[in-house]
């Protein structure tokens, strides 16, 4: 049920909390009007952090925030905020740090529940109404925390302190460096490779010999595990990992992941095959993808890697791109309210579109069924496909005009919500994406692309203090104070438009950024670099995260930016910080090295003097 009057986030330009602006409960932003609130009226913090093109977010919302019965609890015994992700990537850091202490797993929705001064004492993510099967229900797990919050006050602040304080524990147990010492000497290259080795052997373990990728359902993409693969098959001349990138990379085009209609990729496969996809689809993993795919074609000469790539690419610049030239973030998964709907069909829409004869014969190319292989329609892949036995496939001209015609007929279908919001740091990515494919394949568009981009970042997401990134930009307005990530990911792009086009302007600007992250994120006590910057907003605690999860963390790419410019120009400031950075990196990732593949190719850079397709400078 929705509400006629609108709560507090009717204001806000996320689409996310745009979604929750007539919601019965009476939502906050994430802002000091509400913890001032909180405080006067002594309650507790409802925290609730999601993204538009959430699955659970939509059921979660649908089956309790949208109920009176579930609000009217709310409203009454707790001040409940909202916050969008990817809008506040800092406070979603933060609570998922909890999360996953607590619980030993995070997600999203995510859920907390926490003092006026922020200190969390509950997290979850997605939970049902009322209890179900083995989960417990919103309902009574907010019944259970008023009745605590009234009669056990002082063991709920106990707790949420000891939270607290064990979070900034671990956040300044990093060893401190001394100032211009470099603890990794060339002495320490044999113990660096053997950082590299015992990471692919923990990939190798967990490889799914069959379908590719690693571990079980359900498999994200992660392409940075595969770059860091085809770094470690390019210097050591190990086939295994040759193998797995080539399996993976292939498996999952042919799954329905890969959107064999309208292109691009899905966020992550429900089961081992790469079949049925959770249908979302974000920017990050389809700019990843693309420097996957290419880096692979640029070893291996497989054309049907340059035609995966291109045919993200096209996607990309159709569905994904505003009119400014910058790129937006997501595609939802659910279509009139059911998950994949947009995206499955029947046998006899295909005959009904193509005729009879090419209908027939498009069904059995793309696997689509009488008895369906998704709920109550057909997910179009070539799983079983034998004339993919080839690795340099293509259509014929038939099957992609039949293709476009399909594409076309989806378009009828109810749209599929858009989150239409530019990121800093998702654009940064895709610009590395279109640059490569231009320096890789030479087409002008790729690079015209990437410059409109690049020119509405620096025109509309560039704060009034010069070198100062923002978050987002939605409809002529730009907002969020930069993370690391936004400053680590576009010093990345900058290079990479420098490395195809050898203008020095992309460099002097990377340069004058990369001075700025430091100034601003660098920790010079305990080395590496905070997500937050000096003079952000004061939160329990600062991080700095390491983890590369399904995007590359913010001091990985830092790292891999640092050698690149080091290697370029030589500053004796970016070469002290570069290397007090992979000293920081290579102490957080010895114990479990496949937990940071970005960072891994940061290291790999520095530590070998041949190049890899010429990133660090040097041409192999």
């Amino acid at each position: 049920m929705t509400n006629n009057n609108p709560n507090q986030l009717i204001n806000e330009k996320s689409p996310y909390l745009l979604q929750h602006a007539y919601n019965p409960v009476n939502w906050y932003p994430w802002c000091d009007e509400a913890f001032e609130k909180a405080k006067k009226e002594d309650k507790p913090i409802f925290l609730s952090i999601g993204y538009s093109t959430c699955h659970w977010c939509h059921v979660m919302a649908h089956e309790s925030f949208e109920d009176e019965e579930v609000a009217k609890l709310l409203n009454r015994d707790y001040i409940c905020i909202k916050v969008d992700k990817e809008e506040r990537p800092d406070v979603d850091a933060v609570y998922m740090t909890v999360c996953q202490a607590l619980t030993g797993s995070g997600g999203w929705p995510l859920t907390i529940v926490m003092t006026p001064e922020q200190k969390p004492f509950f997290a979850g993510t997605y939970f049902p109404k009322q209890q179900r099967y083995q989960m417990m229900g919103l309902f009574e797990i907010l019944t259970e925390l008023t009745k605590h919050w009234k009669e056990r006050r002082d063991s709920v602040e106990e707790s949420a302190s000891k939270i607290v304080k064990a979070l900034k524990d671990e956040s300044n147990s990093a060893p401190t460096f001394h100032r211009g010492f470099n603890v990794i000497h060339k002495t320490d290259e044999k113990k660096i490779k053997e950082i590299f080795q015992r990471g692919k052997t923990t990939f190798a373990q967990n490889f799914d010999e069959k379908y590719g990728g690693f571990g079980h359902s359900p498999k994200f993409p992660t392409p940075h595990n595969l770059m860091f693969l085809l770094r470690y098959h390019h210097y050591e001349k190990d086939e295994t990992a040759l193998y797995m990138v080539q399996k993976t990379l292939k498996q999952m085009y042919l799954g329905g992941i890969f959107d064999h209609i309208g292109y691009g990729f899905a966020r992550y496969s429900t089961d081992d095959q790469w079949l049925v996809p959770h249908f979302e689809k974000m920017l990050y993993d389809n700019a990843l993808l693309v420097i996957a795919y290419l880096e692979a074609y640029q070893v291996y000469k497989i054309d049907l890697y340059r035609q995966i790539a291109e045919k993200v690419l096209r996607y990309v610049m159709r569905e994904m791109t505003s009119a400014d030239g910058g790129f937006y973030s997501a595609q939802d998964a659910d279509s009139e309210g059911v998950e994949g709907k947009y995206y499955v069909f029947s046998p006899g829409e295909m005959r009904k579109v193509l005729g009879e004869a090419e209908g027939n014969q498009f069904n059995h190319f793309f696997d689509i069924r009488e008895k369906p292989n998704f709920e109550e329609g057909n997910i179009p892949n070539l799983i079983q496909n034998p004339i993919f036995e080839d690795d340099n496939i293509s259509f014929d001209s038939k099957m992609e005009e039949n293709i476009q015609k399909i594409y076309r007929y989806r378009l009828k279908r109810t749209y599929l919500h858009k989150d239409d919001k530019i990121l800093t740091s998702w654009n940064a990515l895709m610009l590395v994406a279109f640059t490569k494919a231009y320096g890789v394949l030479g087409k002008d568009e790729y690079l015209k692309t990437a410059q409109a981009c690049q020119e509405f970042l620096e025109k509309e997401l560039i704060g009034q203090e010069e070198d100062k990134l923002l978050i987002r930009y939605r409809e002529g307005h730009a907002a969020g104070r930069g993370t690391l990530e936004e400053y680590a990911f576009y010093i990345w792009a900058l290079t990479s438009f420098y490395e195809v086009t050898f203008d020095t302007n992309y460099l002097d600007r990377a340069i004058k950024l990369c001075h700025s992250m430091i100034d601003l994120f660098w920790d010079d006590k305990a080395g590496g670099f905070f997500l937050t910057a000096k003079d952000a907003e004061d939160l329990i605690y600062r991080p700095k995260e390491t983890y590369d999860g399904a995007i590359p963390s913010g001091n990985s790419v830092a790292a891999y930016v640092l050698v690149k410019l080091k290697k370029m120009t030589g500053s004796t400031v970016i070469q002290e910080i570069c290397d007090r950075q992979l000293s920081f990196i290579k102490q957080k990732i010895e114990g479990y090295p496949s937990g940071y593949s970005f960072a891994m190719m940061a290291l790999m850079m520095d530590t070998y003097p041949e190049g890899f397709l010429c990133e660090n400078g040097v041409c192999s």
